[in-house]
């Protein structure tokens, strides 16, 4: 075959990177920012209108195009122009200083490895579940705008997370199309040579190859991993086929890619970060291979790698129950790693299961991932000041006879990227009040510009938003029904249902029986009233998923899709399938209140609503995850009395007619309370005041400010301490945690002597060290923060520290320690205690020996 007839047939044909420019259209459709810097929408959209709208997808785009057509666009200057001026705004966007570089010029940070099973940031690159992928995408997005040094690690699934079909029963089937990477945003990771970069693992008996993938998120690079290599057997390229599914085997060789080979990954690109952030426990075997890592550099033990490398790591926990962290039983822990601790780690499989077991002894305990990463971090943190609390409630096993309020979980609470969530009308009315670059580093203002905005112009946000939401939904579930076979008739008259001018409510959600999406359809009859009344009508949309494998949540959408089916409700009311990330933002720029019904206290966080903030949209919600720490009366409604009360159908009843009665006395009355303008002046004010207060506070640009400040910087400067001179403060550390060990269970508490006067408590406490060292521990009196018998006031922990005073002259190993407290708390409030003290360990994360006088 001729060159020429080569060139002309459909098997051979390429990309047309000779077409002058094409390499800058490129560029700016392999550039994730597009997902939510809408500058680059009018270019795919004259390329293929119809296509864009659909995918949302610019290298989809791209690549379906025409070459004639690419010429004759590229060919018109206004066009040219166009896209000349988009790159440059991305390139100088990428080199011109951020926050970061202007705040922490100085800083040891230089690199974030950020890893996560799942990574939201298009719908053009469905690699993601829901809510942990939510804040994996968002931060990346925020660490971009703010220049803050970060590399994503992810899997490449070649399904990822199921899509959702409604059958004409109600019931939820799941399909699984073929995510072809061709198709999505991303490059193969190639040498310098042109091979394609990949990685060799090994696994009990054989190696699994892997293929490395580079996403472009703005300033930041996300790297992926698949198993979908042609030298792989079969059974292994499906290895990373589907998010969260299979069983436990095919979970763990998932999350043994995503840290060991996640970790492989950033050394094989000479990327060595000072941190590692484990979003959630998945990818907690990172710990294992960057300490393997340290010891094949240093030559020290696993122990001491260990010590010097955990500082550096910070886990986030995002479950609020037990039962939702990933276990994995020994035996298929010592199949999959037996070897791997062994001959690498240099430590037995006992010391390895004890990383990841709350009794290290038990041998029939499965392995939790939480446990590694917790055993093997500088840092923990929730994601929610409620869920910090829970958290250290959950993990408190962990740290025999501590406190739980001394539990080391601190909290940041999420945030969401309001430049991805906005609309259009939105962004314009936040850029005409707040400036263009509000969301990069400094907010301090925004509160105050948002107050200036008048009533007549967020009246008219409302409109236009919900207008636009109704337009949506309509196309949307007329192809919906469509696709499920609907009579033409019905299939019309979707695309006229629903009022504009009804007060619209949004709820979607993952189907899980924790979040009672049925707690409105415990009177049916009410909600129909409450739909259908005549001068006040109420219209719902509803979304969601039930993860394939969970019967009782696809129970719930039956229920849904069974009450929608009255000819009453069919109205007012529309289930929307297949929930994805451009529906998740078509609902949150238009609904009027947002409503979310978890049972407290098991949304770790929650971000659905965070995103309608920054449109005006109001919520009402559980007192739970960041709603609890979010809602005053001024900016929204709330449902619940701030306490637990577990899984009650009793209580379930008496906050679904809670929910109710905010409803139709609270929120429907208000919205349609006009004014002789039309506007409701409440509605309105209480619009301005969410927008003002909530939107700065839950951005994720303050979280990421927050990991930065809190706990990146702080991390590499602690991980940079401990590396040097290769190791040897981690060497230190660990002979003291061996004499600590050595000499704990023979510690004990002599004489206590207490001396009272008016205003304070002398204590005088003698203890025995048995020859260790005194500088290895502290003497403290605590006093916890309950109320005590003799008070109704609640009362703050304390703890003071004795000075140590003196060596018992006929007692070598007896030290004295004395100190004093407010004579506000009677004597028997406060306790002796002994803790282990060094100055560079974090106790009791490091070390949790305690002892108690009683």
């Amino acid at each position: 075959m001729s060159q020429q007839s080569r060139s002309k047939h459909p098997i051979y044909s390429l990309l047309p990177t000779d077409i002058e420019g094409f390499d800058s259209l490129a560029e700016l459709a392999l550039d994730m920012r597009s997902s939510w810097n809408h500058a680059t929408d009018m270019v795919w959209r004259q390329l293929n209108p119809e296509l864009w709208d659909v995918t949302q997808n610019p290298w989809v785009v791209l690549q379906t195009a025409s070459r004639d057509q690419i010429e004759r666009v590229m060919a018109d200057p206004v066009f040219r122009k166009t896209v000349d001026d988009l790159v440059k705004i991305r390139r100088d966007a990428n080199e011109t200083p951020a926050w970061f570089q202007q705040k922490h010029a100085d800083s040891p940070l230089s690199c974030v490895a950020y890893f996560s099973m799942e990574f939201m940031l298009s719908e053009a690159l469905p690699i993601y579940s829901g809510g942990l992928g939510n804040v994996a995408g968002d931060q990346l997005k925020a660490a971009s705008d703010l220049g803050v040094p970060v590399v994503g690690v992810g899997l490449l699934y070649q399904q990822g997370y199921f899509r959702q079909v409604i059958d004409q029963h109600g019931r939820q089937q799941a399909l699984y199309p073929y995510n072809d990477p061709g198709q999505l945003p991303i490059t193969p990771l190639r040498q310098a040579n042109g091979e394609w970069l990949r990685l060799k693992i090994s696994l009990p008996g054989y190696s699994v190859w892997l293929r490395t993938w580079q996403v472009q998120v703005g300033r930041v690079k996300l790297f992926l991993l698949d198993s979908n290599d042609p030298a792989n057997l079969p059974v292994h390229r499906g290895v990373t086929s589907e998010l969260y599914g299979g069983g436990p085997e095919l979970r763990l060789m998932q999350e043994l890619i995503l840290g060991i080979g996640g970790w492989q990954l950033l050394r094989q690109l000479d990327i060595h970060p000072e941190v590692c952030h484990l979003n959630e426990g998945h990818a907690a075997f990172a710990v294992l291979e960057r300490a393997r890592v340290f010891m094949e550099e240093s030559g020290l033990s696993f122990e001491v790698a260990l010590a010097v490398t955990r500082v550096g790591n910070l886990f986030t926990t995002h479950t609020a129950v037990t039962a939702g962290f990933d276990r994995f039983a020994p035996h298929l822990i010592e199949q999959y790693l037996g070897r791997y601790a062994q001959s690498q780690l240099g430590i037995s499989i006992h010391d390895l299961l004890a990383l990841g077991r709350q009794d290290p002894n038990n041998v029939s305990e499965n392995f939790n991932m939480a446990y590694l990463a917790i055993n093997g971090s500088g840092a923990i943190n929730g994601v929610s000041r409620l869920h910090g609390q829970v958290s250290r409630r959950i993990f408190e096993p962990l740290f025999p006879h501590w406190p739980e309020d001394e539990v080391p979980v601190g909290h940041v609470t999420n945030g969401v990227h309001m430049p991805t969530w906005d609309s259009a009308l939105a962004d314009e009315m936040w850029t005409n009040s707040c400036g263009k670059s509000r969301w990069q580093g400094t907010t301090e203002t925004l509160e105050c510009d948002m107050r200036c905005v008048s009533d007549e112009k967020l009246w008219q946000l409302r409109i236009e938003s919900t207008k636009s939401l109704l337009e949506y939904a309509r196309h949307r579930f007329a192809h919906q029904l469509a696709g499920s076979g609907s009579p033409l008739e019905e299939v019309e008259a979707a695309r006229h249902l629903l009022d504009p001018g009804a007060l619209t409510l949004g709820f979607a959600r993952r189907f899980a029986t924790y979040k009672r999406p049925n707690l409105l359809l415990r009177d049916p009859q009410r909600l129909l009233r409450l739909l259908t009344d005549p001068e006040r009508p109420v219209q719902l949309i509803i979304a969601g998923k039930a993860h394939p494998a969970d019967q009782a949540g696809q129970e719930l959408i039956r229920q849904w899709i069974q009450f929608i089916d009255q000819p009453q409700a069919r109205e007012h009311v529309i289930f929307l399938s297949d929930y994805d990330m451009l529906l998740t933002q078509h609902l949150v720029q238009g609904v009027d209140v947002w409503i979310n019904t978890p049972r407290r206290p098991w949304e770790a966080s929650g971000t659905s609503g965070m995103k309608v903030l920054v449109n005006g949209g109001l919520n009402l919600s559980e007192l739970d995850g960041w709603w609890s720490e979010a809602y005053s009366p001024e900016v929204g409604w709330a449902i619940g009395d701030g306490h637990e009360h577990g899984d009650d159908p009793a209580w379930d009843a008496k906050e679904s007619e809670e929910l109710f009665d905010v409803l139709e006395n609270q929120v429907i009355p208000q919205f349609y309370q006009r004014n002789e303008n039309g506007i409701s002046s409440e509605w309105v004010t209480r619009m301005r005041e969410s927008m003002a207060q909530l939107t700065p506070q839950f951005s994720v640009t303050r979280t990421v400010q927050e990991y930065v400040e809190q706990h990146y910087v702080p991390a590499a400067s602690r991980y940079r301490e401990r590396m040097a001179f290769n190791g040897a403060l981690g060497t230190d550390i660990t002979n003291w945690k061996h004499s600590l060990r050595e000499k704990w269970d023979s510690l004990r508490f002599c004489d206590v002597v207490i001396q009272s006067s008016e205003t304070e408590h002398h204590f005088e406490v003698e203890v025995n060290l048995d020859g260790l060292d005194p500088n290895s521990v502290s003497v403290e009196l605590y006093a916890d923060g309950n109320n005590n018998a003799s008070s109704s006031v609640r009362q703050q922990m304390d703890r003071v520290e004795l000075s140590k005073c003196e060596t018992k002259t006929n007692k070598d190993d007896c030290f004295i320690y004395r100190g004093s407290v407010s004579a506000t708390r009677p004597t028997a409030d406060y306790t002796p205690r002994v803790l282990p003290r060094h100055a560079n360990v974090s106790v009791p994360l490091e070390f949790h020996s305690i002892l108690w006088q009683r």
